[in-house]
């Protein structure tokens, strides 16, 4: 049985605009599984659940490749809040 802790969920909230609602990742995978890349949505629902490891890779993945990133504050937070 797969007991792997998937609870995590991705926020970011835009610096500058403490009034606009939170985005959340969206992990994009190949066929196989492998990792590719993040979105942010804005559907919480929607949004991917993952293990830290994996929260923390989609952050250093996101800090590299999107342009915007430092407009943003991430943070790494339970499936319940």
């Amino acid at each position: 049985m797969d007991t792997t802790d998937r609870r995590y969920l991705i926020q970011q909230n835009k610096i500058s605009d403490a009034d606009k609602p939170p985005v959340f990742a969206k992990v994009m995978r190949s066929k196989e599984g492998k990792f590719e890349g993040v979105s942010f949505i804005k559907n919480k629902e929607k949004a991917t659940v993952l293990t830290m490891p994996e929260a923390e890779e989609a952050i250093r993945w996101a800090a590299k490749k999107k342009p915007n990133a430092h407009e943003y504050a991430t943070r790494i937070i339970c499936l319940g809040q």
